[in-house]
């Protein structure tokens, strides 16, 4: 900068001196000593001039440096700004990627346990409803036979055998062999009801598999008494019930007429 301005203040000057002899060359030629006046006169306006125009250059150059100083502090004060500016924003975005970050994770944590609550209780409701349905499609199994072939208990362990049913739902029971075959696995309720011959005896038991889960014992007056009795069993699938003598005797022996039926019946309770 400094170099560029004593160029500047060299071609000033040249220019004075050409300008002089340039207007000395055009004045008439008089006296030695008006000459040498004029010349000291014209000189000394030059270097007013010239001086005046230093000054106005020197004005020029410390208004120049100023404002490049001016320039140089807004420069700087502008950076110290945008650094100020960026520090804060890169503050404020780290604050607020943390802020999301930590809202993904609790939308995260919330969308979990909500996914897990409704997967349990769908999976509860949806057991509800497969017991549900398994109720409401629980077979139909219900038998109620009566009419037995034999009257005459002289046989121990002799199986009763009612011959006809009003009812026999999941055809469980066989009315020629008067054995129930249970179709399902369940909870089942069977009845027996037999009267005995007038002054004759019975002894009479409820089987399943082979063992006796209940048990009668009738002796027939001049009514010709009848007994009722049964059990609710468990009974698994391909499980056989039925009624047998468990005593055998020729005073013993069954009734029945029109107005006294001997039966034997069982119903699905619960599948």
């Amino acid at each position: 900068m400094k170099m560029r301005f004593s160029l500047l203040f060299a071609f000033v000057i040249v220019v004075g001196i050409y300008s002089y002899n340039f207007s000395e060359a055009r004045e008439p030629v008089c006296s030695k000593f008006a000459y040498e006046e004029q010349l000291l006169e014209k000189m000394i306006r030059t270097e007013i001039k010239v001086e005046t125009m230093v000054n106005e250059i020197k004005k020029t150059e410390d208004n120049i440096i100023s404002t490049l100083g001016d320039i140089k502090q807004t420069v700087a004060d502008f950076t110290d700004i945008f650094a100020d500016m960026r520090g804060n924003i890169t503050d404020e975005m780290l604050k607020r990627d943390k802020e999301i970050k930590r809202r993904e994770e609790s939308f995260k944590t919330l969308f979990e346990e909500t996914r897990k609550t409704l997967t349990s209780g769908n999976e509860a409701e949806k057991k509800k409803l497969i017991q549900l349905q398994g109720k409401l499609e629980q077979p139909a199994i219900a038998f109620y036979a009566h009419h037995l072939t034999d009257l005459y208990l002289d046989t121990t362990d002799e199986i009763l055998i009612f011959e006809k049913t009003f009812n026999n739902e999941g055809t469980g029971y066989d009315t020629s062999t008067g054995l129930f075959t249970a179709p399902v696995g369940g909870l089942y309720q069977f009845n027996v009801h037999t009267c005995a011959y007038n002054g004759k005896y019975s002894y009479l038991g409820l089987v399943m598999e082979g063992n006796v889960i209940a048990a009668d014992a009738n002796f027939g007056d001049a009514n010709f008494g009848c007994n009722t009795f049964g059990a609710i069993i468990r009974v698994k699938s391909g499980s056989k019930v039925w009624v047998k003598s468990t005593s055998s005797s020729s005073g013993y022996q069954l009734y029945q007429n029109s107005l006294r039926m001997n039966t034997f019946s069982g119903v699905l309770v619960n599948h």
